[in-house]
């Protein structure tokens, strides 16, 4: 990716200018912060600023909260594999947790395995600010085109 890429919004995809200009409340709430993308490969990088309204009673981040990063950053890898007008609703989520993540900065990247006609795959990995991998998810998500109102 070019340094353009990385600093001009206008050189982005169009689903990574729209989280820009209004993330989803469901990505603020996770701290969602965007890094890096690279359409051709189909590769993201966000990070999350994850504060304590994430966690459990015990002090780590709900494991529905990991669920809902993963699936955050795998659909914006899709995303940079659809037209304008197109989404991709999650069909399957599958995560696996390795290690407890605890509040603060975690690093998320997303590819796209395959991109079908209707059907997409991708995987993603969750990491500390050390490096550790806490989690890892896999995705299968349908291709629709959205229907003009009329």
């Amino acid at each position: 990716m070019s340094d353009s890429q990385k600093t001009d919004p206008e050189t982005l995809p169009p689903n990574i200018q729209a989280i820009l200009r209004k993330p989803s409340p469901a990505s603020a709430c996770l701290g969602l912060e965007f890094i890096a993308c690279d359409p051709q490969a189909g590769t993201v990088t966000v990070a999350y600023n994850a504060g304590e309204n994430l966690c459990n009673l015990w002090g780590g981040i709900h494991g529905g909260m990991v669920s809902a990063m993963m699936d955050d950053v795998l659909s914006l890898a899709l995303g940079l594999t659809i037209d304008w007008g197109q989404i991709t609703p999650t069909l399957e989520l599958k995560t696996s947790f390795l290690q407890a993540a605890r509040p603060g900065r975690l690093t998320a990247q997303a590819r796209v395995i395959r991109r079908g006609r209707s059907i997409s795959f991708a995987e993603a990995t969750l990491s500390d600010a050390e490096g550790a991998v806490l989690a890892t998810a896999s995705t299968t998500a349908s291709v629709v085109t959205l229907k003009r109102a009329k």
